[in-house]
């Protein structure tokens, strides 16, 4: 080997290009042994008591069994289609394109909360509402949403703590009974937050269903002012308390009449702007009632499809999916969210699904 430094040619030493091929080859061993610690450690492998999203996705699981080719969470869900017309009243708040005055579309996906694709409906059940907003700009916005106006847990830790609180014991097939009771004790704060829960009255359907975002973000318009700031989904539809339950899908069959009767349903997505001394790590805690909301737009869904045929069925609604000018606050959920919901993915996307609780039959009944 030779080197040329500026004047004549010079050979180097054998020993010197031998000590450079190996170093090299040092240089690369460890390369490739951090790749392959950084892939153990998310399999849980050098860290088996660590709460990796894989070991999360397990807890699902094992709460309530492997349904292949459906989510782990929110496993029995319907399609939903339409479109957001922003009033351009969110463009002071952030410089993200979906809040410019104009239209974008959008594709949803209502659901139950739980891993049973065929569980049956219930007025207290968890609902949620995951949207994927398109703009022109091509960055989306995803946001998943429940209709619940705090979160029960405050950690990703505690998250799993009480999942693993629910789930059967074998022998009885319903939980251990002191083992709620015992999270509750050792999680003052998810006292705390199930009493405002419970404060919430529970609406009659999806469709008159108010959908909160829980986590905060922080918001940056294009003066570069950052916010921190919550929202939420506000139907259209008056409220109607809930009622006693009826067959086995009857929420979603309310939803499928309730779309064919008023050929679009429509929610207000309501912004709250939060305040020093608000909380923005801690779901479990509500901002004050008096805190601003600015109305920004109005989601129209106008389509409601069966998971055979509806575009939402391969989207992961990761809540860490954002466009510039929006972006997470330092609440740990949301990594921990996103984490689990791409093992979650991953894991569906490699099964074959059998058919979901909501045909296309049903789907087309009322039209």
């Amino acid at each position: 080997m030779s080197i040329t430094v500026n004047g004549p040619v010079r050979t180097a030493p054998p020993r010197l290009a031998i000590g450079g091929a190996l170093a090299r080859f040092a240089l690369i061993g460890v390369i490739l042994a951090a790749v392959l610690g950084i892939y153990a450690y998310l399999g849980g492998w050098l860290t088996p008591h660590e709460l990796t999203p894989s070991r999360f996705v397990d807890g699902f699981e094992q709460v309530a069994g492997v349904h292949p080719g459906f989510r782990r969470n929110h496993a029995k869900g319907l399609g939903a289609s339409g479109f957001f017309d922003s009033n351009g009243n969110g463009v002071r708040l952030s410089k993200a394109a979906v809040f410019r005055p104009g239209r974008v579309p959008v594709i949803g996906r209502f659901s139950l909360g739980g891993g049973q694709p065929d569980a049956a409906d219930a007025p207290n059940a968890v609902r949620g509402l995951g949207l994927q907003f398109s703009p022109a700009d091509g960055e989306l916005w995803r946001t998943a949403m429940i209709n619940r106006p705090v979160f029960p847990v405050r950690t990703p830790e505690a998250f799993y703590e009480q999942l693993l609180a629910s789930k059967p014991d074998p022998k009885t097939g319903k939980p251990d009974p002191a083992a709620m009771p015992a999270f509750l004790k050792r999680h003052p704060e998810s006292v705390a937050a199930n009493k405002v829960i419970e404060g919430e009255p529970v609406s009659s359907g999806f469709e008159n269903s108010r959908f909160y975002g829980l986590n905060a973000f922080r918001f940056t318009n294009a003066a570069g002012e950052t916010i921190p700031v919550r929202w939420l989904m506000r139907p259209e539809l008056p409220f109607e308390a809930a009622a006693a339950p009826g067959d086995k899908n009857y929420l979603f069959d309310a939803l499928i009449t309730a779309m064919h009767r008023e050929h679009a349903l429509r929610w207000h997505l309501r912004v709250i702007i939060g305040q020093p001394g608000d909380p923005t790590n801690d779901a479990t805690i509500p901002w004050p009632e008096e805190r601003e909301q600015v109305d920004v737009g109005t989601l129209t869904l106008d389509r409601v499809e069966s998971e055979e045929t509806s575009a939402a069925t391969d989207i992961n609604f990761d809540p860490l999916v954002l466009p510039d000018g929006i972006a997470p606050s330092d609440d740990p959920l949301l990594s921990a969210r996103s984490a689990v919901y791409s093992q979650s993915y991953t894991r569906r996307a490699g099964e074959t699904k059998t058919p979901s609780a909501i045909t296309p039959a049903d789907v087309r009944k009322g039209e």
